[in-house]
């Protein structure tokens, strides 16, 4: 599997985006949150993925990008671990909780974390 993490794996459709959060079940390992739904998208992967990081949070834009580059690697280096057995495709948005700056070192088995408890809640349902 490629470790990529293209135009096509990131979710930006706003009617999507709404629905996700209307509709949609969640899972956190502080300070990762990840707000899924299950649903067909035009990407080949299992899941199609947004970042958020919130301006109440970190107010800076310059830190807000930093911190989204960041959490867009640990995903990518990650993502794999994501997949469920199940053929379901889903959509989802990673939020960022915290107000600080984390490392990629320190978020890694923050999102080890957060993929189990994904897949967990995924072969429940």
């Amino acid at each position: 599997m490629k470790l990529t993490y293209g135009k096509k794996d990131k979710l930006k459709r706003k009617k999507a985006i709404d629905k996700l959060f209307l509709e949609g079940e969640s899972v956190v390992s502080y300070p990762l949150r990840l707000v899924y739904l299950n649903e067909e998208h035009a990407s080949s992967k299992q899941i199609q993925l947004g970042v958020s990081v919130a301006k109440r949070k970190i107010n800076k834009a310059v830190d807000r990008t930093r911190v989204k580059r960041i959490l867009r690697e640990v995903y990518r280096l990650h993502q794999h671990e994501f997949l469920s057995d199940s053929q379901q495709k889903h959509i989802g948005m990673l939020l960022y909780l915290d107000n600080k700056e984390w490392s990629v070192a320190s978020l890694t088995p923050k999102i080890q974390k957060l993929a189990l408890k994904f897949k967990e809640q995924v072969s429940e349902s």
